[in-house]
């Protein structure tokens, strides 16, 4: 056993851009079944796990927690978990009287089962990059702003001038390079039995677009109904050009139909695999996977 040695730990989900190392599968009833292949490598070594939490973030999660748990057992020294999508984390505070703020809940579910760091993208709670502590889990946030910008102005713009500016002030970070233009938004109170989201309310920003090209960017979309709010802007303002970008891509009800209605392109990274992610996160997990 090397004292000063490092093992990469891959998941079937990582599969795309790394090799995988450990399987995952289920039993008839459901249940996760894990074995981590190289376990008697991980001895006193520092451990790097490489592993998706979305789709199915409840079950990837709890495969998480036994990988972690193994890893304790067999004595791993410093165990850094590297998930490009760390799901609940639009969940940190509490709106209502009893409600979980649940971020707080995994994360520190993590860090007990034994995660020293997370590394993770454009951590919807965090609106910066670089090393923080959340609850009790210490996280690296990796910001891809720059890699979606530069590819917006290559092959969407061609090089023409844009203006790039974010749906809302959570995502500022992301455009603060690039003038720092951001929507604010406001949302709704939350509707009868719709305790699980709030309806986009008011959205205002105070800038020309007229005739300019212009990238929205945001760190994630889902419903799309940010999205789709500020690109009903951007068309009003009469923008001539329009492309919309997201660190994570998770597309939900079809929402993707409805954005293409107001954009000449949609993208995303491959933190969350899907048929629009054009920017891959390989690069920037590169000299981690490595060692």
């Amino acid at each position: 056993m090397n004292p000063e040695s490092k093992v990469a730990l891959v998941s079937p989900n990582f599969s795309d851009i790394f090799t995988p190392n450990i399987e995952i599968g289920q039993f008839p009833d459901g249940d996760s079944h894990v074995r981590i292949n190289p376990i008697a490598d991980c001895k006193g070594a520092d451990v790097t796990v490489f592993h998706r939490l979305y789709p199915k973030q409840n079950t990837s999660l709890v495969s998480l927690l036994f990988i972690l748990d193994s890893l304790k057992e067999a004595g791993a020294k410093y165990i850094t978990v590297a998930a490009p999508y760390l799901p609940y984390s639009r969940q940190d505070k509490k709106k209502l009287n009893g409600e979980v703020a649940s971020a707080y809940v995994v994360c520190n579910l993590l860090a007990r089962a034994g995660c020293n760091k997370l590394i993770t993208f454009d951590c919807h709670f965090l609106n910066k990059e670089g090393v923080a502590k959340f609850g009790e889990l210490k996280i690296q946030n990796i910001s891809m702003g720059k890699t979606l910008v530069k590819y917006a102005k290559e092959t969407a713009f061609l090089g023409e001038d844009c203006e790039v500016i974010s749906p809302d002030m959570g995502a500022n970070y992301l455009v603060l390079e690039h003038g720092g233009k951001s929507y604010k938004k406001s949302r709704k109170e939350y509707e009868g039995n719709k305790i699980h989201y709030r309806d986009v309310g008011e959205m205002d920003g105070d800038f020309d677009v007229k005739g300019k090209n212009v990238l929205l960017l945001d760190d994630m979309i889902s419903t799309g109904a940010t999205m789709i709010r500020a690109l009903e802007k951007l068309t009003q303002g009469g923008a001539k050009k329009v492309c919309c970008a997201a660190t994570h891509g998770l597309f939900l009800y079809n929402c993707i139909d409805k954005i293409k209605k107001f954009t000449d392109c949609v993208y995303s990274t491959d933190s969350i695999i899907n048929d629009y992610a054009k920017v891959s996160i390989k690069e920037k997990l590169a000299d981690i996977y490595a060692g």
